[in-house]
């Protein structure tokens, strides 16, 4: 099957994301920062990451969001990427996985995690995922919850601040009135 690729903004001047008609990602999601190590086990991972001012390569489902430092033209780039996603697409395997340190693995959604989960699920991942970004649950210690945000919502201006407050108003109005959330 021929790829094809559209492109789409998101909510970060520095993120776009490419939607493709064949996965990019079967399960789950993946993000990656720098070439080599885990980049490296994904060769199209690698190739988008050498592009210049690309920072970061979030995969997920049928689309990949790149994230670029702000020096670059997004029209010179926006051709590039579109290049390499086309050029690797043929050999990439949406199946990989990746090996994780045990403080790069989200918790386990169970008991009050998995409360959480559900109704980040059903409420505040959508939203995210249509932008090209997601959000992890990194733990919950007492009314302390720690998220990391994924894909362009990583640095984008709006999620330390009002995406921010939009996922803690919805958590305690949902789950607990007291929950606090910080970023990773």
């Amino acid at each position: 099957m021929e790829c094809n690729v559209s492109i789409q903004p998101t909510p970060n001047p520095n993120a776009l994301k490419f939607v493709l008609n064949v996965p990019a990602k079967s399960r789950d999601s993946a993000v990656f920062k720098s070439s080599g190590a885990d980049a490296g086990a994904v060769p199209l991972a690698e190739a988008l990451l050498k592009l210049p001012a690309v920072t970061e390569v979030y995969f997920s489902g049928y689309f990949i969001t790149v994230t670029q430092s702000g020096s670059a033209d997004w029209d010179v780039l926006e051709k590039a990427v579109r290049k390499v996603i086309l050029e690797n697409i043929g050999k990439h395997n949406p199946d990989f996985e990746l090996k994780r340190s045990s403080s790069a693995t989200p918790v386990k959604a169970q008991g009050e995690l998995g409360k959480i989960e559900d109704i980040l699920d059903r409420t505040i991942r959508p939203a995210l995922q249509r932008d090209g970004g997601d959000l992890q649950v990194m733990s919950l210690e007492g009314k302390v919850l720690t998220i990391s945000y994924q894909g362009a919502c990583g640095c984008c201006p709006h999620a330390a601040m009002g995406t921010l407050y939009a996922i803690q108003n919805i958590l305690r109005d949902q789950y607990d009135p007291e929950l606090v959330i910080e970023m990773a």
